[in-house]
């Protein structure tokens, strides 16, 4: 079997990790398995990409520029929502790359940034190649929006988007719409994936996407890499006391809308206001931070800037005595499947896809939606010294349990199996 998976890069954020992980997943199994890109940044050599020529990498950064400048410019809302919606106008044709044309499976995952335009995912489809799509969030079945919010448009058609400047019927979104509409009506074999039950049960309720099959298969992680190491050591590299109590917040950029950061600076306000015995509390941040200004945290801040290695990574894990998550919205997020797997609990919002991955007082905590208040609770529960080498244990056993690259592995070979049968 030759499957090819699509995603715009190979590093540098949630879909390509996840992406990443199950190309290596896929290889333990014994399938030829290939990724095609928009740009390589990794040495990984079943990576091709669009951009390895000069020409190429051009053709790159114009696609990704005029996809992204002209709705910053003149359609978003404001600032917030600058990356948080892709029309997919620009695109290159990759459907006469080699890897497309003698794959037996096209498994697409997230395409946007300029790579592939609403037409280009026409053209893989008038391969007549079956496809399985992996939805790292709900673009596929918008009209342009990542995440939502309180938005239900989708339902329906989209339109009137609270994300444009200038919303109304027949506005941006609308004509997304109506564009994935057209797309989606001519597929004939495709399967659609979602990383998480929250957005499966999402999906069906939309219009794009309610007539299609949907299965849920979650990211897999290597458990080796991921797992528990040295504390102590891990501390000492950072010169951060082995006696404290660690708390550890990261994200590709802390300031992304949808992270919730300023949940989590309530929350650990009220933490040091409400709770006795919080002085050898430390914080642990990482990840790209442009103007968040850690001096207004109650407590001890190690800033540690972005870690793009993952063994580094894992030892961040490893030191932490809770991750906290604070996001509104989110689907998978890798960094909680990463810290369970280092045996480090999570305290997070219950919404989402996180609920398939913290099991509430198990190994983990699971906050009342936005309640900054039931967040510190949360915290101090895990931070709780009696309860931490059972919630460790739990971490690392639900993570063995449900997302190891096997279990994930033969999960997606069954959807390839069943739709080339079709």
């Amino acid at each position: 079997m030759k499957v090819t998976l699509i995603n715009t890069a190979d590093a540098g954020g949630g879909a390509p990790a996840a992406c990443m992980r199950l190309l290596k997943a896929l290889q333990l199994k014994q399938i030829d398995v290939k990724l095609q890109v928009q740009e390589k940044l990794t040495n990984e050599p079943r990576v091709d990409s669009i951009g390895s020529t000069s020409f190429g990498r051009l053709k790159a950064k114009f696609n990704f520029l005029f996809e992204r400048l002209p709705f910053i410019w003149f359609k978003a809302k404001d600032k917030s929502v600058r990356f948080a919606f892709s029309t997919a106008h620009a695109g290159t044709d990759i459907s006469k790359r080699p890897d497309i044309v003698n794959a037996d499976v096209l498994h697409l995952h997230w395409t946007n940034g300029g790579y592939l335009s609403i037409n280009n995912l026409k053209q893989l489809q008038e391969t007549g190649k079956p496809i399985v799509w992996t939805l790292h969030d709900m673009w596929a079945f918008t009209g342009g929006c990542h995440y939502s919010g309180d938005c239900d448009h989708f339902i329906n058609e989209c339109g009137n988007c609270w994300m444009l400047r200038n919303p109304g019927e027949d506005d941006l979104s609308h004509s997304g719409w109506l564009r994935k509409s057209g797309m989606l009506k001519a597929a004939k074999n495709m399967v659609f994936v979602t990383c998480s039950h929250w957005l499966a049960d999402v999906a069906r309720t939309s219009s794009l996407l309610k007539n299609f099959r949907i299965e849920t298969i979650p990211n897999p992680i290597d458990t080796s890499l991921f797992s528990a190491k040295d504390k102590a050591a891990a501390r000492a590299k950072l010169k951060i006391d082995a006696k404290a109590k660690i708390i550890l917040f990261g994200a590709a950029n802390i300031m992304d809308r949808r992270k919730g950061i300023t949940y989590l600076v309530d929350a650990l306000n009220d933490l040091k206001n409400n709770y006795q015995e919080v002085e050898d509390i430390e914080i642990v941040i990482f990840g790209k931070n442009k103007s968040f200004d850690v001096s207004s945290l109650p407590f001890k801040v190690h800033e540690v800037g972005i870690i793009s290695s993952q063994a580094d990574i894992a030892e961040l894990y490893s030191l932490a005595d809770v991750y906290v998550s604070p996001a509104i919205e989110d689907n998978l997020p890798n960094t909680i499947m990463e810290a369970l797997s280092c045996s480090t609990p999570v305290v997070a919002f219950n919404t989402g896809g996180i609920p398939d991955m913290v099991e509430h007082l198990q190994n983990g905590y699971l906050a009342e939606f936005k309640s900054a208040t039931d967040f510190a609770a949360g915290i101090h529960y895990v931070l709780d010294s009696e309860r931490g080498d059972f919630l460790s244990a739990n971490a690392r056993q639900k993570v063995l349990d449900t997302f190891t690259n096997e279990k994930v592995s033969e999960q997606y070979m069954a959807v390839y199996e069943s739709i080339l049968k079709k």
